[in-house]
């Protein structure tokens, strides 16, 4: 392995930086494209009920979960919610493209590490030492089998993970359709479903009588009012007394 290594030169740097990359966004996009971090099988479950139950807490940690969160905080309409969808989606392909850049590049720099050593066969002068000879051919052999063995791996890696992303674009799909139907229907995923009514009907509470109303004071019949302060005028009355009988006239002289 040391031979292989030291026969590739300069290229070496190249050739590591690729097999680092590999080996790292293989690695982490296989751990972040877990079921439990994509959509986890118990939130399909509920929201494939006619009347799903709250939703429990902690659902940002997966993509499936940030699209409920957002349906739920925001209404949206159905583009606006596929759209969401689509971007979560993208999300799960964040640093593939540097896993494709290495299946790619790894071959040509094993290829231009070949070209390389083969042009260091030939001198300007005169026929290629010993040593020359081996330097170049170690070379050209040692560049194009590094590069292959960084690209085959990469290529394999890269195939399963948008395998797993095909699988899971097809999930999100679902629940994205799920949630544009209960919008439809009106039904609100932060609510919890009625509960079925007793059997026994319950007792009619008995009516509560109104508080008997005080009677209105009478009112003041209309007229003149004194004043407290002026005392009332004394009633005036009139007895009626018989006259006294006339007596009869003296007769006067003649």
């Amino acid at each position: 392995m040391n031979t292989l290594i030291d026969g590739t030169g300069w290229f070496i740097w190249p050739l590591g930086i690729c097999s680092f990359l590999a080996v790292f966004i293989a690695v982490e996009r296989l751990l972040a494209l877990q079921s439990r971090f994509v959509l986890p099988a118990g939130l399909l479950t509920l929201l494939a009920q006619p009347n799903p139950p709250p939703l429990p807490a902690g659902l940002e940690k997966s993509a499936g979960g940030r699209i409920v969160r957002f349906f739920q905080r925001n209404n949206p309409d159905a583009e606006t919610l596929k759209a969401y969808g689509q971007m979560e989606l993208t999300r799960l392909e964040r640093g593939i493209f540097l896993l494709d850049t290495v299946v790619g590049v790894a071959p040509l720099i094993g290829l231009l590490g070949t070209v390389y050593g083969l042009f260091a066969l030939f001198p300007e002068e005169g026929m290629p030492t010993a040593a020359n000879l081996t330097r170049g051919v170690g070379l050209a052999l040692t560049t194009t089998i590094i590069g292959l063995l960084i690209a085959i791996p990469a290529l394999v890696c890269s195939n399963y993970i948008y395998r797993r992303l095909e699988v899971h674009s097809a999930r999100v799909n679902m629940l994205v359709e799920r949630l544009c139907a209960l919008g439809a229907n009106g039904i609100s995923l932060t609510n919890a479903p009625a509960t079925a009514a007793a059997t026994t009907p319950a007792t009619a509470p008995s009516p509560v009588k109104p508080a008997a109303q005080p009677e209105p004071a009478a009112r003041p019949q209309p007229g003149i009012v004194l004043p407290r302060h002026v005392a009332a005028p004394p009633k005036l009355e009139f007895v009626l007394k018989p006259l006294p009988s006339a007596s009869k006239p003296k007769s006067l002289p003649r």
